[in-house]
């Protein structure tokens, strides 16, 4: 099963980096590091095409299996993981991009989450794990890196 790691993250090399590589060594997979990347926010009438979130997601649905990736920010995932996340609601709007969204259907996705605790709060998980099951996705499995406050 070919795999993909898509993940955000204030630091690319920090603990959330660190992880993905230890997953991605596990699983055998390519990592997509969101912030590298122009992603704006969801717009109703579409605007921002211009931006990489298109080429993005389709590069996505090349794969069998995506891990999602980000460290715990006040019960949630990173701005551009939940940019990244909104804008997929274009392809729910347009009639033309409605085939690709369906790929999903066939997809597996998996949760990597980093905090200080000893796991990911319920809100974190369950709002990505809620999103991609709307979208059709099973879930496969869910992994948290505990990693000690270097405040």
């Amino acid at each position: 099963m070919n795999t993909i790691i898509v993940y955000s993250s204030a630091k690319k090399m920090g603990n959330t980096g660190n992880a993905v590589g230890e997953l991605a060594t596990e699983f055998d997979a390519q990592t997509l590091f969101l912030d590298d990347y122009v992603i704006h926010d969801y717009s109703y009438d579409h605007k921002n095409k211009d931006d990489d979130f298109r080429s993005l997601f389709r590069r996505i649905l090349q794969f069998d299996h995506v891990i999602f990736a980000s460290p715990v920010y006040w019960y949630a995932v990173t701005p551009r993981m939940k940019a990244f996340i909104d804008r997929i609601t274009e392809f729910m709007d347009d009639e033309q991009l409605k085939p690709e969204l369906r790929e999903l259907r066939s997809k597996q996705f998996s949760i990597l989450s980093t905090s200080i605790h000893e796991a990911a709060p319920q809100p974190f998980t369950e709002m990505l794990q809620k999103t991609f099951e709307y979208l059709g996705m099973t879930l496969k499995g869910q992994y948290h890196k505990q990693y000690p406050y270097e405040g």
